[in-house]
Protein backbone atom coordinates (compact mmCIF):
# COMPACT_ATOMS: atom_id res chain seq x y z
CA UNK A 1 0.00 0.00 0.00
CA UNK A 2 1.41 4.00 -0.69
CA UNK A 3 2.04 6.01 1.78
CA UNK A 4 -0.94 8.36 2.59
CA UNK A 5 1.28 11.99 1.09
CA UNK A 6 1.81 9.90 -1.81
CA UNK A 7 -1.82 8.65 -2.31
CA UNK A 8 -2.70 12.24 -1.83
CA UNK A 9 -0.58 13.73 -4.29
CA UNK A 10 -2.02 10.93 -6.92
CA UNK A 11 -5.54 12.10 -6.06
CA UNK A 12 -4.88 15.90 -6.08
CA UNK A 13 -3.37 15.17 -9.44
CA UNK A 14 -6.28 13.26 -11.02
CA UNK A 15 -8.72 16.15 -9.94
CA UNK A 16 -6.15 18.70 -11.00
CA UNK A 17 -6.58 16.72 -14.51
CA UNK A 18 -10.38 16.33 -14.61
CA UNK A 19 -10.67 20.11 -14.34
CA UNK A 20 -8.14 20.87 -16.59
CA UNK A 21 -9.85 18.58 -19.52
CA UNK A 22 -13.53 20.08 -18.55
CA UNK A 23 -11.95 23.61 -18.68
CA UNK A 24 -10.32 23.17 -21.74
CA UNK A 25 -13.16 21.21 -23.23
CA UNK A 26 -15.01 24.31 -22.25
CA UNK A 27 -12.88 27.30 -24.14
CA UNK A 28 -13.26 25.17 -27.66
CA UNK A 29 -17.26 25.38 -27.09
CA UNK A 30 -16.77 28.64 -26.35
CA UNK A 31 -14.83 29.09 -29.75
CA UNK A 32 -17.02 26.84 -31.64
CA UNK A 33 -19.86 29.20 -30.38
CA UNK A 34 -17.81 32.29 -31.05
CA UNK A 35 -16.84 31.06 -34.67
CA UNK A 36 -18.01 27.84 -36.66
CA UNK A 37 -21.30 27.08 -34.69
CA UNK A 38 -22.30 31.23 -34.10
CA UNK A 39 -25.44 30.73 -36.89
CA UNK A 40 -26.38 27.86 -35.55
CA UNK A 41 -26.64 29.03 -32.20
CA UNK A 42 -28.31 32.21 -33.93
CA UNK A 43 -30.86 29.93 -35.33
CA UNK A 44 -30.99 28.38 -32.06
CA UNK A 45 -31.87 31.31 -29.82
CA UNK A 46 -34.32 31.91 -32.77
CA UNK A 47 -36.52 29.41 -32.47
CA UNK A 48 -36.94 29.23 -28.87
CA UNK A 49 -37.54 33.09 -29.13
CA UNK A 50 -40.27 32.46 -31.27
CA UNK A 51 -41.74 29.63 -29.46
CA UNK A 52 -45.52 29.78 -28.71
CA UNK A 53 -45.49 26.57 -25.75
CA UNK A 54 -42.85 25.28 -23.83
CA UNK A 55 -39.13 24.27 -24.47
CA UNK A 56 -39.40 20.63 -24.20
CA UNK A 57 -35.76 19.51 -23.18
CA UNK A 58 -35.42 15.51 -23.16
CA UNK A 59 -32.25 13.40 -22.37
CA UNK A 60 -31.78 9.51 -21.15
CA UNK A 61 -29.23 8.88 -18.66
CA UNK A 62 -26.43 11.43 -18.09
CA UNK A 63 -27.81 13.65 -20.56
CA UNK A 64 -31.31 13.36 -19.27
CA UNK A 65 -30.10 14.72 -15.93
CA UNK A 66 -28.41 17.63 -17.60
CA UNK A 67 -31.92 18.13 -19.24
CA UNK A 68 -33.56 18.66 -16.14
CA UNK A 69 -31.46 21.60 -14.80
CA UNK A 70 -31.55 22.95 -18.56
CA UNK A 71 -35.25 22.74 -18.04
CA UNK A 72 -34.97 24.35 -14.85
CA UNK A 73 -33.03 27.20 -15.72
CA UNK A 74 -35.16 27.78 -19.59
CA UNK A 75 -37.75 28.68 -16.67
CA UNK A 76 -36.40 30.32 -14.03
CA UNK A 77 -35.28 32.65 -16.47
CA UNK A 78 -38.80 33.19 -18.29
CA UNK A 79 -38.60 30.47 -20.92
CA UNK A 80 -41.20 28.11 -19.06
CA UNK A 81 -40.04 24.60 -20.23
CA UNK A 82 -40.04 20.88 -18.80
CA UNK A 83 -37.99 17.79 -18.91
CA UNK A 84 -39.69 14.63 -21.19
CA UNK A 85 -37.81 11.08 -20.25
CA UNK A 86 -37.79 9.94 -23.05
CA UNK A 87 -38.35 6.05 -21.95
CA UNK A 88 -41.87 7.61 -20.25
CA UNK A 89 -42.74 9.51 -23.43
CA UNK A 90 -43.48 6.17 -25.78
CA UNK A 91 -45.52 4.89 -22.18
CA UNK A 92 -47.68 7.80 -22.41
CA UNK A 93 -46.15 11.19 -21.76
CA UNK A 94 -45.32 11.90 -25.49
CA UNK A 95 -48.93 13.93 -24.54
CA UNK A 96 -46.93 16.51 -23.05
CA UNK A 97 -45.52 17.55 -26.24
CA UNK A 98 -48.19 19.72 -27.91
CA UNK A 99 -47.86 21.80 -31.49
CA UNK A 100 -46.18 25.19 -30.62
CA UNK A 101 -43.27 23.41 -28.86
CA UNK A 102 -39.51 23.47 -29.37
CA UNK A 103 -37.93 20.34 -28.95
CA UNK A 104 -34.42 20.04 -27.72
CA UNK A 105 -32.25 16.44 -27.52
CA UNK A 106 -29.84 15.68 -25.81
CA UNK A 107 -27.65 12.63 -26.50
CA UNK A 108 -23.70 12.66 -27.06
CA UNK A 109 -23.54 9.95 -29.69
CA UNK A 110 -26.66 11.40 -31.49
CA UNK A 111 -28.15 7.66 -31.90
CA UNK A 112 -29.67 6.75 -28.27
CA UNK A 113 -32.74 4.72 -29.45
CA UNK A 114 -35.14 6.66 -26.82
CA UNK A 115 -34.70 9.54 -28.14
CA UNK A 116 -34.82 8.49 -31.75
CA UNK A 117 -38.39 6.83 -31.20
CA UNK A 118 -39.89 10.17 -30.21
CA UNK A 119 -38.93 12.00 -33.59
CA UNK A 120 -41.84 10.39 -35.42
CA UNK A 121 -44.28 12.24 -32.88
CA UNK A 122 -42.19 15.44 -32.73
CA UNK A 123 -42.17 15.66 -36.63
CA UNK A 124 -45.72 14.95 -36.76
CA UNK A 125 -46.65 17.80 -34.42
CA UNK A 126 -44.71 19.75 -36.25
CA UNK A 127 -42.55 21.07 -33.17
CA UNK A 128 -39.05 21.99 -34.04
CA UNK A 129 -35.96 20.22 -32.92
CA UNK A 130 -32.92 21.00 -31.51
CA UNK A 131 -30.24 18.91 -30.62
CA UNK A 132 -27.05 19.17 -28.63
CA UNK A 133 -24.62 15.63 -29.49
CA UNK A 134 -21.04 15.07 -29.62
CA UNK A 135 -20.46 14.68 -33.29
CA UNK A 136 -18.01 17.38 -33.77
CA UNK A 137 -20.04 18.33 -36.41
CA UNK A 138 -17.36 21.04 -38.09
CA UNK A 139 -14.43 18.96 -38.06
CA UNK A 140 -13.86 18.16 -41.85
CA UNK A 141 -15.23 14.79 -43.41
CA UNK A 142 -17.32 14.73 -40.25
CA UNK A 143 -20.33 12.39 -40.35
CA UNK A 144 -23.72 13.36 -38.37
CA UNK A 145 -25.39 11.18 -36.17
CA UNK A 146 -29.04 9.90 -36.78
CA UNK A 147 -29.89 12.49 -34.36
CA UNK A 148 -27.99 15.67 -36.05
CA UNK A 149 -29.40 14.57 -39.03
CA UNK A 150 -32.71 15.11 -38.19
CA UNK A 151 -32.62 18.09 -36.54
CA UNK A 152 -33.68 21.98 -37.24
CA UNK A 153 -31.22 23.12 -35.91
CA UNK A 154 -27.73 20.60 -34.30
CA UNK A 155 -25.72 22.29 -31.70
CA UNK A 156 -22.30 20.47 -31.11
CA UNK A 157 -21.27 19.86 -27.75
CA UNK A 158 -17.89 17.67 -28.68
CA UNK A 159 -14.91 17.11 -27.18
CA UNK A 160 -11.53 16.10 -27.02
CA UNK A 161 -11.67 13.84 -24.36
CA UNK A 162 -13.50 12.26 -21.17
CA UNK A 163 -12.09 13.39 -18.09
CA UNK A 164 -12.60 10.13 -17.00
CA UNK A 165 -9.02 8.42 -16.28
CA UNK A 166 -10.87 5.32 -18.33
CA UNK A 167 -12.32 7.50 -20.83
CA UNK A 168 -16.07 5.88 -20.35
CA UNK A 169 -17.65 8.15 -17.44
CA UNK A 170 -19.41 11.01 -19.33
CA UNK A 171 -17.75 13.89 -17.74
CA UNK A 172 -16.12 16.55 -19.73
CA UNK A 173 -19.35 15.67 -22.35
CA UNK A 174 -21.55 16.44 -19.55
CA UNK A 175 -19.93 19.77 -18.92
CA UNK A 176 -19.98 21.05 -22.10
CA UNK A 177 -23.68 20.27 -22.92
CA UNK A 178 -25.05 21.42 -19.95
CA UNK A 179 -22.27 24.84 -20.69
CA UNK A 180 -24.15 24.87 -23.77
CA UNK A 181 -27.97 24.74 -22.41
CA UNK A 182 -26.75 27.51 -20.17
CA UNK A 183 -25.67 29.92 -22.87
CA UNK A 184 -28.65 29.44 -24.86
CA UNK A 185 -30.87 30.00 -21.73
CA UNK A 186 -29.09 33.31 -21.24
CA UNK A 187 -28.84 34.47 -25.06
CA UNK A 188 -32.61 34.04 -25.03
CA UNK A 189 -33.42 35.56 -21.60
CA UNK A 190 -31.28 38.50 -23.38
CA UNK A 191 -33.40 38.30 -26.36
CA UNK A 192 -36.55 38.82 -24.89
CA UNK A 193 -35.51 41.61 -22.51
CA UNK A 194 -35.84 39.65 -19.17
CA UNK A 195 -34.97 41.62 -16.07
CA UNK A 196 -34.17 41.37 -12.68
CA UNK A 197 -37.52 42.35 -11.66
CA UNK A 198 -38.55 39.20 -13.93
CA UNK A 199 -36.08 37.22 -12.05
CA UNK A 200 -37.58 38.48 -9.06
CA UNK A 201 -41.25 37.62 -9.64
CA UNK A 202 -40.08 33.89 -10.54
CA UNK A 203 -38.58 33.21 -7.52
CA UNK A 204 -40.69 34.89 -4.47
CA UNK A 205 -39.17 32.41 -2.50
CA UNK A 206 -36.00 32.62 -2.90
CA UNK A 207 -33.05 34.27 -1.48
CA UNK A 208 -32.00 36.03 -4.31
CA UNK A 209 -35.75 36.93 -5.78
CA UNK A 210 -36.09 38.52 -2.09
CA UNK A 211 -33.24 40.94 -2.57
CA UNK A 212 -34.73 42.22 -5.74
CA UNK A 213 -38.13 43.11 -3.91
CA UNK A 214 -39.23 46.01 -4.69
CA UNK A 215 -40.07 49.08 -1.65
CA UNK A 216 -43.77 49.04 -2.99
CA UNK A 217 -44.45 45.68 -1.78
CA UNK A 218 -42.72 46.17 1.77
CA UNK A 219 -43.83 49.82 2.42
CA UNK A 220 -46.63 50.73 4.84
CA UNK A 221 -49.36 52.23 2.60
CA UNK A 222 -52.52 53.90 2.90
CA UNK A 223 -53.89 54.58 6.71
CA UNK A 224 -50.68 53.04 8.11
CA UNK A 225 -48.80 55.66 7.04
CA UNK A 226 -48.17 58.13 10.23
CA UNK A 227 -48.73 61.69 8.70
CA UNK A 228 -49.09 65.20 10.41
CA UNK A 229 -49.67 68.66 8.94
CA UNK A 230 -46.74 71.51 9.88
CA UNK A 231 -49.57 72.94 12.09
CA UNK A 232 -50.32 69.79 13.96
CA UNK A 233 -49.12 70.49 17.80
CA UNK A 234 -46.37 68.09 19.34
CA UNK A 235 -48.54 66.14 21.51
CA UNK A 236 -50.59 65.41 18.76
CA UNK A 237 -47.79 64.02 16.83
CA UNK A 238 -46.83 62.31 19.41
CA UNK A 239 -50.17 60.62 19.79
CA UNK A 240 -49.83 59.80 15.60
CA UNK A 241 -46.46 58.86 16.17
CA UNK A 242 -47.67 56.15 19.01
CA UNK A 243 -50.30 55.37 16.99
CA UNK A 244 -48.88 53.72 14.24
CA UNK A 245 -46.10 52.14 15.99
CA UNK A 246 -43.15 53.08 13.55
CA UNK A 247 -41.14 55.42 15.02
CA UNK A 248 -41.65 58.48 12.82
CA UNK A 249 -44.27 60.12 11.47
CA UNK A 250 -44.44 62.16 8.39
CA UNK A 251 -44.97 65.73 7.77
CA UNK A 252 -46.50 66.54 5.00
CA UNK A 253 -49.15 69.41 3.22
CA UNK A 254 -51.56 67.67 0.79
CA UNK A 255 -50.01 64.55 -0.61
CA UNK A 256 -46.44 66.58 -0.86
CA UNK A 257 -43.50 65.04 1.95
CA UNK A 258 -42.32 68.81 3.94
CA UNK A 259 -40.42 66.46 6.52
CA UNK A 260 -39.91 63.80 9.34
CA UNK A 261 -40.39 63.70 12.70
CA UNK A 262 -38.73 60.63 14.63
CA UNK A 263 -38.49 59.29 18.00
CA UNK A 264 -34.77 60.51 18.17
CA UNK A 265 -35.73 64.08 17.23
CA UNK A 266 -38.70 64.06 19.73
CA UNK A 267 -35.72 62.73 22.34
CA UNK A 268 -33.07 65.29 21.12
CA UNK A 269 -36.05 67.83 21.57
CA UNK A 270 -37.13 67.44 25.23
CA UNK A 271 -33.52 67.12 26.61
CA UNK A 272 -33.08 70.67 25.08
CA UNK A 273 -36.38 72.45 25.19
CA UNK A 274 -38.21 70.31 27.89
CA UNK A 275 -41.94 70.74 28.38
CA UNK A 276 -41.98 73.37 26.05
CA UNK A 277 -42.07 71.42 23.34
CA UNK A 278 -45.46 70.75 23.71
CA UNK A 279 -45.94 74.25 22.66
CA UNK A 280 -44.24 73.69 19.25
CA UNK A 281 -45.79 72.93 15.75
CA UNK A 282 -44.57 70.06 13.74
CA UNK A 283 -43.24 72.19 11.24
CA UNK A 284 -41.19 73.78 13.60
CA UNK A 285 -39.69 70.62 14.83
CA UNK A 286 -39.41 68.78 11.57
CA UNK A 287 -36.33 67.43 9.46
CA UNK A 288 -36.49 69.07 6.13
CA UNK A 289 -35.63 67.42 3.31
CA UNK A 290 -35.49 64.03 4.47
CA UNK A 291 -34.21 61.27 3.03
CA UNK A 292 -36.39 59.07 0.83
CA UNK A 293 -36.77 56.18 -1.51
CA UNK A 294 -38.97 55.64 -4.48
CA UNK A 295 -41.81 53.08 -4.35
CA UNK A 296 -40.18 51.07 -7.67
CA UNK A 297 -36.20 51.41 -5.19
CA UNK A 298 -35.29 47.63 -4.67
CA UNK A 299 -35.64 46.95 -1.09
CA UNK A 300 -31.96 46.26 -1.07
CA UNK A 301 -31.42 49.90 -1.87
CA UNK A 302 -33.48 51.33 1.12
CA UNK A 303 -31.54 49.41 3.19
CA UNK A 304 -27.99 50.25 2.43
CA UNK A 305 -29.71 54.05 2.60
CA UNK A 306 -30.78 52.96 6.26
CA UNK A 307 -27.40 51.94 6.89
CA UNK A 308 -25.58 54.88 5.78
CA UNK A 309 -27.73 57.30 7.73
CA UNK A 310 -28.36 55.08 10.73
CA UNK A 311 -32.17 55.56 10.77
CA UNK A 312 -34.56 52.75 10.86
CA UNK A 313 -37.60 54.17 8.78
CA UNK A 314 -37.59 55.70 4.86
CA UNK A 315 -40.30 57.83 3.47
CA UNK A 316 -41.11 56.86 0.02
CA UNK A 317 -41.89 59.42 -2.36
CA UNK A 318 -42.77 59.01 -5.84
CA UNK A 319 -40.55 61.25 -9.01
CA UNK A 320 -43.72 64.21 -7.86
CA UNK A 321 -42.45 64.44 -4.12
CA UNK A 322 -45.93 62.93 -3.48
CA UNK A 323 -45.71 60.54 -0.07
CA UNK A 324 -46.80 57.07 -1.00
CA UNK A 325 -45.42 54.96 1.78
CA UNK A 326 -43.28 54.07 4.93
CA UNK A 327 -40.09 51.06 4.99
CA UNK A 328 -39.01 50.46 7.88
CA UNK A 329 -35.99 48.21 8.82
CA UNK A 330 -38.53 45.05 10.32
CA UNK A 331 -39.98 45.09 7.25
CA UNK A 332 -36.44 44.55 5.88
CA UNK A 333 -36.23 42.08 8.28
CA UNK A 334 -38.45 39.90 7.12
CA UNK A 335 -37.29 39.38 3.81
CA UNK A 336 -34.79 37.22 5.24
CA UNK A 337 -31.87 40.15 3.43
CA UNK A 338 -30.40 40.48 7.20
Amino acid sequence: MLPSSVQLTIMSKTGENVVRIEAEALRELADRIAGPMAADFQRAVDLLACCGGRVVVSGMGKSGLIGRKMAATFSSTGAPALFLHPAEAMHGDLGMIARGDVVIALSASGETEEILNLLPTIKRLGAPVITMTCDNLYANGAKRSTLAQAADVALDCSIAQEACTLGLAPTASTTTMLALGDALAMALAEKRGFKEEDFANLHPGGKLGKRLTKVSALMHAGDAIPRVTAETKMSDVIYEMSRKKLGVTTVVKGEKLLGIISDGDLRRLLEHRGKDVMDLTAGECMTSSPKTIHPEAYATAALDLMEQRKITSLAVVDSNGELKGIVHLHDLWGTEML
